[in-house]
């Protein structure tokens, strides 16, 4: 169970910088002292992993399931660490403060990746800490640069490359292997600068007594270089490598069609025969970059909802079984403190409860959802907590406070929040009082999005579900106020939570 604590959500790429998004550079370190001065002690982010503009920049749905993000790369650490001069840093594009333009942000840190590259190609600054990542990380980084360079080789999705190549026939990677080699040792290249800085980084965030908590989506993308290398984890024709089965959630109140999400399913079976190898490396991997791991969806390691890859909506869908209590045993064999935050949001059933009761699994408990229906039985007011569960304000899918109770509180939902608190809320008084209300609950961690620390309203907002535009963009572009860490410092003090 983690102590009786607190923490901030926000992911990297909110953090201010003259670069057009947040990186693991100077902004990154000053946050963490920000985080120390305020007595926190976690720092939530959102998945590392690279994002595509073809799905939205969306951190949910990568390339890779091991892979980082390039574009959180600091230059002013390059420039530190001699694989920039100084002065190829000062024709900057003028950035939007506010929000990440991934497109100009992209194509500008790709120029400076390059010039890094070459000056690494000429001077050999690092060569021996680029042999070693290499060789430590092999498992994966071999063949997920080939996949990043043969997708932009041929620009197709990998189920539609040559069927030698498609199918994996050692002779033609080989050949691809030797043709493309330059192009390969860049896509490391990139890894191994930004592995390399958040270590650093990482290190520093414990050494001022702050951890990191980190995301792992379930699922992984159908054209991901995961499914490439590793198709028999998943159900998918042998012939074609297309899915037969997609992932999704059945009709409720959200949706009277479920959702259709399109990820290929895992064979459970297969992944049972080995060992559950590739996810015990998949949760080894993440445990060497954050302290704690939040796993999104967690249901579907007890039951998961497959949906014939035919069917337009997920209604003709049925549940499957899951893993369930053999694969944690696993992972608790290789990670016995099992530092793991279940997502455990939505409609759940008891046999997910239990499994987490058995393995003293953290869940969820999102205040934004408190207050509809009976308070008494409802499972997010605070009255019906149980010690071990991390509590929020709101999450990265939901609107900030201000932008929930401007928008999205019913009547009721307001008349109930009136009455549970014994006062009248308003947007002057809202964030102040949700965040208190997590902080004094029994809850072990609660965890405030920054947005809800500094008041902003909804144009702060992280991501909609079920949109396509507009997310993942938001910026912190101006200090944090001191008197906003004061507060909550002295409400770590009154609740107990240092």
């Amino acid at each position: 169970m983690i102590k009786r604590s607190s923490g901030i959500l926000m992911h990297i790429s909110s953090l201010p910088s003259l670069f057009g998004i947040g990186d693991v550079g100077p902004e990154a370190y000053k946050f963490v002292d920000i985080l120390s001065e305020a007595k926190q002690k976690y720092w939530q982010v959102l998945p590392l992993n690279p994002t595509d503009m073809i799905y939205g920049n969306s951190p949910y749905s990568s390339k890779s399931a091991f892979a980082a993000n390039p574009l959180f790369i600091s230059p002013e650490k390059l420039v530190d660490n001699g694989f920039l001069a100084s002065e190829e840093l000062k024709d900057v594009p003028a950035f939007p403060e506010k929000q990440v333009d991934y497109q100009m942000v992209t194509e500008y840190k790709q120029k400076l990746l390059d010039c890094a590259y070459e000056r690494f190609k000429d001077e050999g600054v690092a060569l021996e800490g680029y042999k070693l990542f290499c060789s430590q990380h092999q498992f994966w980084l071999d063949d997920y640069a080939l996949f990043v360079v043969l997708k932009n080789h041929w620009e197709k999705m990998w189920k539609d490359w040559p069927h030698e190549v498609r199918g994996r026939r050692e002779s033609a990677l080989n050949e691809l292997r030797e043709k493309f080699v330059d192009q390969i040792e860049r896509v490391k290249f990139a890894q191994f600068i930004f592995y390399t800085q958040w270590g650093a980084f990482k290190k520093y965030c414990n050494e001022k007594g702050v951890q990191l908590i980190g995301d792992i989506p379930i699922y992984v993308n159908e054209d991901s270089s995961d499914v490439w290398v590793y198709p028999q984890f998943f159900k998918l024709d042998k012939k074609t490598y297309r899915p037969k089965f997609i992932a999704g959630v059945p009709p409720d109140y959200f949706s009277e069609t479920g959702q259709r999400w399109g990820n290929p399913v895992y064979d459970w079976n297969k992944i049972k025969e080995d060992g559950y190898g590739w996810w015990m490396k998949r949760l080894k991997h993440n445990l060497s970059l954050f302290d704690v791991v939040r796993i999104d969806h967690f249901r579907g390691l007890v039951a998961y909802w497959e949906i014939p890859v035919k069917e337009e909506t997920a209604i003709n869908g049925k549940w499957e079984d899951g893993p369930k209590d053999e694969f944690f045993e696993a992972v608790k064999q290789s990670f016995p403190e099992l530092p793991i935050i279940a997502e455990d949001l939505g409609i759940i059933t008891q046999d997910v409860t239990d499994t987490m009761e058995r393995f003293h699994l953290p869940g969820m408990k999102v205040l934004h959802f408190a207050f509809s229906g009976n308070l008494e039985e409802h499972p997010y007011i605070p009255d019906n907590y149980t010690e071990n569960c991390v509590v929020y304000t709101g999450t990265h899918d939901n609107n900030t406070t201000i932008g929930w109770f401007h928008n999205d509180v019913s009547g009721e939902e307001k008349a109930n929040l009136n009455q549970y608190l014994q006062k009248e809320i308003t947007d002057k008084n809202v964030c102040e009082e949700l965040i208190a209300l997590a902080m004094k609950s029994r809850a072990c961690l609660s965890v405030i999005p920054l947005q809800d620390i500094l008041a902003l309203g909804q144009s702060a907002r992280m991501n909609t579900p079920a949109t396509c535009e507009g997310n993942w963009i938001w910026r912190l572009s101006s200090e944090i106020p001191s008197d906003a860490i004061q507060r909550i410092a002295t409400l770590v003090n009154k609740t107990q939570r240092g």
